[in-house]
């Protein structure tokens, strides 16, 4: 099983893969990930890209396509969850004639929807637990309010993360993401459009469930 997966920052797009990567056994692979093994292996392409990164520019999308694809298909053997690329309405056209030509089946692409407004908040909203981070705890999200400025689990005391923290970052970031033209949405727009065209599925979630009962709805479209 293949899957490409959308989702805003705050989404809990990070936490619903986990879930299905355990479920399916399936390679989680993550744009940035694929950047950092074949820059710190030292392959061709990795060494292409480290020329960009190093001059301050973007990595063209000719040497980010086959880095994804040789992704893919080394680590993807048993199937893969694809999270963080493609960002743009360009780089999904290229990634869907890189897959055709590679035989590679797209099986389905999973939009996690979430108001821009709530998605600032969850991030925003954010604490760390001192005794153990991964206690969730988001002042607003109700299921999970701490305690005042304690954690709802354990009672620890909370702080929290000065890039969640930074909204002119957040803003910048959403702004990609929530862009229906040429951006991020665009992109998952236009694997929408393939989907009614039975070239794959398109599976929509409400992000402002919970997560267990979006890993429910996820794994019953997924079965």
């Amino acid at each position: 099983m293949n899957i490409l997966i959308f989702g805003p920052n705050g989404s809990g797009k990070g936490t619903q893969g986990n879930l299905i990567k355990q479920k399916y056994n399936l390679a989680h692979i993550e744009s940035g990930a694929i950047f950092r093994e074949h820059i710190g292996g030292g392959t061709e392409l990795g060494k292409k890209a480290k020329a960009y990164i190093d001059r301050g520019d973007l990595v063209p999308d000719e040497i980010t396509i086959p880095m994804v694809l040789e992704t893919l298909k080394s680590k993807g053997k048993n199937g893969w969850l694809l999270d963080g690329f493609p960002r743009n309405m360009v780089q999904a056209e290229k990634l869907w004639e890189a897959l055709q030509k590679e035989g590679l089946t797209l099986d389905y692409v999973v939009e996690i929807l979430l108001p821009r407004e709530t998605a600032k908040n969850r991030i925003m909203g954010r604490r760390l637990c001192k005794e153990n981070n991964n206690h969730p705890n988001n002042i607003f999200i109700d299921a999970i309010k701490p305690d005042g400025d304690k954690c709802r689990v354990c009672g620890g005391e909370l702080s929290s993360r000065s890039d969640d923290q930074d909204e002119a970052a957040i803003n910048k970031r959403h702004d990609i993401y929530y862009n229906t033209q040429d951006g991020t949405l665009a992109a998952a727009y236009f694997f929408k459009k393939l989907a009614g065209e039975g070239k794959t599925k398109y599976i929509e979630l409400n992000g402002e469930g919970s997560i267990d009962s979006i890993k429910e709805t996820l794994l019953s479209k997924l079965a």
